[in-house]
């Protein structure tokens, strides 16, 4: 299937848009989250690479990132503060708003690949919460120089 990966792409956007759409039952103070444009740039290393992706928080609640995994290699969160990088054990998703993991920003640190990765790939992860359910993101292999249009440096 290797013909149709905007296809699997898209397929797994609009699932990954559903699931932020309320399986919570009738608790409607639970943070309700979805994730979207999520990609990893080809990395120029062997086994180490960076992902990017918007969380969004449609609940009334706050959570926290708290970890994440994934069949590549070991993932670990990363914190971007005055031009310094440092792991951190987890990073808050706000009530009716967004965690923003982006390039020169907070993102995802891929160490010890598994094998090479190649622009037309996906890997997958899975996203662990404080107090949400995990939720599963196939992110796609762009370009080293893709650059999402859909950020905005408003803030």
């Amino acid at each position: 299937m290797r013909g149709r990966p905007a296809l699997a792409a898209a397929t797994v956007i609009g699932a990954l848009v559903l699931t932020g759409c309320g399986d919570s039952g009738s608790d409607s103070s639970a943070a309700e989250l979805s994730v979207g444009a999520a990609y990893i740039p080809q990395p120029v290393s062997d086994s180490m690479a960076a992902g990017f992706l918007t969380i969004t928080n449609e609940g009334d609640t706050k959570d926290e990132l708290t970890s994440v995994t994934s069949d590549a290699g070991d993932v670990t969160v990363h914190e971007t503060a005055d031009g310094t990088m440092k792991e951190v054990d987890r990073l808050p998703v706000p009530a009716h708003g967004q965690l923003v993991l982006k390039s020169g920003g907070n993102h995802l640190m891929f160490e010890k690949l598994k094998q090479r990765l190649e622009q037309g790939q996906t890997v997958s992860v899975e996203l662990h919460f404080a107090h949400s359910d995990p939720v599963t993101v196939d992110m796609p292999v762009k370009a080293a120089t893709y650059r999402p249009t859909t950020e905005h440096s408003g803030h």
